[in-house]
């Protein structure tokens, strides 16, 4: 009787063992599926344009070549699209020109040392410059500054938050877009022009090589 009973749990034992065999022979597949996967692997992001449409070199090809480079043109796409369906409004449209303009300065990153870092500030302030021009974002203002004894050199600045603050100020028939050049303060530099407040009274430049002016922020 000890005999047939021994018998009996080796039956079992080795039922068990080819039932676990076969299990992990299916398991197989997908388990060498997934060590093929490494942690962090990504699928590659594509910019808004068509990559097989372009040359073999290029920041074009850069930019398809380079996930965070094709995030940033994305995010400039959609954000284009939400200001031409304001521009659309004037007429002639300003703003098809205007972006082949900066395709043009974008390109020109090439000639410079660190391309890639020189088409990531023609993004960022590509799309500061649009989310600002066409009111995408939240802003304060208009705020008044009385530039001297005529009214005809008040400046009325509007600040907008995008990631880098800016403010758009206009004098007369001139607008300038500024860009907030350091984490605190108020100091904020265009083109040509540059503002910087500090309780309630402005510095200012307004055209190259020109002098600084006082200003005095009205409530």
């Amino acid at each position: 009787m000890a005999f047939n009973i021994h018998n009996n749990s080796l039956a079992i034992i080795v039922s068990l063992m080819i039932s676990t065999l076969a299990a992990c022979e299916q398991k197989t597949p997908i388990d060498a599926e997934t060590a093929t996967t490494k942690p962090g692997d990504t699928v590659p992001i594509k910019p808004s344009f068509d990559c097989g449409q372009i040359g073999e070199s290029g920041i074009e090809k850069m930019i398809c070549a380079d996930s965070e480079l094709a995030r940033l043109d994305n995010r400039l796409a959609s954000i284009y699209k939400a200001a031409s369906e304001k521009a659309n409004a004037v007429k002639p449209n300003p703003l098809p020109a205007e972006q082949r303009g900066w395709v043009k300065g974008r390109d020109e990153c090439w000639q410079t040392d660190d391309k890639k870092q020189c088409v990531i500030e023609k993004y960022q302030r590509r799309i500061y410059e649009l989310q600002a021009t066409y009111k995408l974002v939240p802003s304060k203002g208009p705020v008044r500054f009385i530039c001297g004894e005529s009214p005809a050199n008040d400046i009325v600045v509007t600040f907008y938050e995008t990631q880098t603050p800016t403010l758009i100020a206009e004098r007369g028939d001139s607008i300038s877009l500024m860009y907030l050049q350091a984490s605190e303060g108020t100091n904020y530099q265009g083109r040509n022009e540059s503002f910087w407040e500090h309780q309630g009274e402005a510095t200012v430049t307004w055209g190259y090589d020109t002098p600084e002016f006082l200003c005095k922020r009205t409530e």
